[in-house]
């Protein structure tokens, strides 16, 4: 729980961090990360008066924007993780990492620079 809220971790931990910032459910993993500080807020708006409907369009709205801030800074907020943990803050997921290059490279083999 603390580490949602950006506590840092061990450093015995730092395998699991790096797996956790770059590994292939990241982003998911982001977004569920993210959302757990929101949860007293999202109870909350269930107690204002009113019908059911318009308090669930509360929480639902506080969702979408609680999780568009999310995606907005993702990439800041996994940098700022992975240098609280003592890795490089621009460390890339391997395969996506592959797979950039490979588009890359591809990408300059159809245009090559004159």
């Amino acid at each position: 729980l603390g580490y949602a809220f950006g506590r840092r971790l061990p450093d015995s931990m730092q395998d699991w961090v790096r797996n956790d910032l770059i590994g292939d459910w990241a982003v998911p993993r982001h977004l569920v990360r993210s959302m757990v500080p929101f949860i007293p807020v999202f109870a909350a708006f269930f107690l204002f008066p009113g019908p059911v409907w318009l308090r669930g369009s509360m929480v639902l709205l506080g969702v979408f924007l609680a999780l568009f801030y999310s995606v907005a800074y993702m990439a800041q907020n996994r940098s700022r993780r992975l240098e609280k943990h003592g890795l490089p803050p621009d460390l890339e997921n391997p395969k996506a990492r592959r797979r950039h290059d490979a588009e890359r490279a591809a990408y300059y083999r159809a245009h090559p620079r004159a």
